[in-house]
């Protein structure tokens, strides 16, 4: 179709063309930057933690009154546990991924250095890994033997073993060019023999998401009162019944214990990643609000114009323009105008991702959201002018001879 006689009828009506060529252009460029950010969210909430996640839960307790002999004390409550059908493992830990109590360190490659060349979480906890379900990829765990108490680590009766686990990525990091598995770094201002690299332990806490795998395990035993919860792995399928099981074993050692926190894993890692998840909601029906008020405005605009274009459409339909001719002149004007929105939107919508690069940090917006908001606004203006564009087909030849 020749769009020159569109075009023309455009410019009579600059004013209401103008008006939706903007809001196209808005719609394009917020729905763009919004379907990136959700992506974006989305891909962060799956990050995968390389853990039995399903298989987990962490407890956590508080004893009334002072305890002399710990040590016995944390046996006594594994071993209750471990009585419990369905547990696979169980260890005191400090911190578990995505679990929001997070504890780190500086890590060197060497004394010589004046500063940490990164900052690591750190795990603790006798049988970490295996309790986890995490992969060793080089080297080994760390033995038995090699654990120590946390409280006599700090009170200085016991020296630390001196040897630790990397994941992958932060052994990448720090040894590019070699392995890692039997390097020494520096972690916490002592010094550490690398004996295995995992191959991912996300941080509890992560800062920033290229160092969400930048964690170390250490050879530390812990202890309740030092900041450690009971980490429980059951079978596959018997998660829950296991929790309400080592809850009763805990109470069973002592009645007067306060069960601080009794929760499964997945629980666990939804709580962390709640507000991700109440941003991609929150963004995706500002999204569906935008095209839905965008359609309304296109339905409006196309009703307006029908209404006031009746005669001349019945001139025409006179002349010998046929339905289909009538239907495809309004879809073209529709199309003209929506590629016009869309071509400013995609400018807005890189101006947008600058601003939202410089103040939060944000990537910048990928091309292939562009073509995908396009292709979207295309299919939504056709949609929306179809009614109208059919009332206008429906118009009569006769029409043409009425005042």
């Amino acid at each position: 179709m020749d769009v020159l006689p569109i075009v023309s009828t455009l410019r009579r009506h600059r004013l209401t063309a103008t008006l939706l060529v903007l809001q196209i252009a808005l719609t394009c460029a917020i729905v763009c930057n919004a379907t990136f950010l959700i992506s974006d969210r989305l891909g962060w909430m799956f990050t995968p933690s390389g853990i039995a996640e399903d298989q987990l839960m962490r407890i956590t307790v508080s004893d009334i009154g002072p305890r002399r002999d710990i040590h016995a004390r944390a046996e006594a409550d594994l071993a209750a546990i471990r009585n419990v059908a369905g547990v696979e493992a169980v260890t005191i830990g400090n911190s578990l991924p995505f679990g929001g109590n997070a504890w780190s360190a500086g890590i060197k490659r060497d004394m010589s250095q004046q500063s940490p060349s990164l900052n690591v979480a750190t795990y603790y906890g006798q049988s970490l890994v295996e309790t986890l379900g995490s992969r060793v990829v080089a080297g080994r765990s760390i033995r038995p033997d090699e654990y120590v108490w946390v409280d006599d680590l700090v009170a200085g009766k016991a020296t630390s073993s001196h040897v630790g686990m990397l994941t992958s990525d932060l052994a990448r990091r720090l040894f590019p060019d070699r392995s890692a598995v039997g390097q020494e770094v520096v972690i916490g201002g002592e010094p550490v023999r690398v004996v295995g690299v995992l191959d991912r332990l996300p941080a509890a806490q992560v800062e920033a998401r290229e160092d969400v795998n930048n964690t170390v395990v250490m050879p530390w035993r812990m202890l309740p009162a030092y900041g450690g919860g009971y980490f429980v792995r059951a079978r596959e399928g018997e998660a829950g019944r296991v929790l309400k099981g080592a809850v009763a074993a805990l109470k069973a050692v002592d009645p007067r214990r306060v069960i601080v926190e009794a929760r499964l894993y997945p629980e666990i890692r939804d709580r962390y990643f709640a507000t991700d998840r109440a941003m991609a909601v929150l963004l995706s029906a500002v999204s569906v609000a935008l095209l839905i008020v965008t359609a309304l405005g296109i339905v409006g605009l196309a009703s307006f114009w029908v209404a006031q274009r009746r005669r001349q459409i019945g001139v025409r339909r006179a002349l010998g323009a046929s339905r289909t001719a009538i239907l495809r002149y309004f879809q073209t004007e529709n199309f003209l105008l929506a590629s016009m929105g869309i071509v400013l939107g995609m400018a807005l919508a890189y101006g947008i991702n600058a601003l939202l690069m410089r103040h939060y940090e944000l990537p910048r917006l990928p091309l292939v959201y562009l073509p995908v908001g396009a292709v979207l606004l295309w299919l939504l203006g056709q949609v929306a002018v179809l009614a109208p564009a059919l009332r206008a087909a429906s118009v009569p030849p006769v029409v043409a001879t009425r005042g």
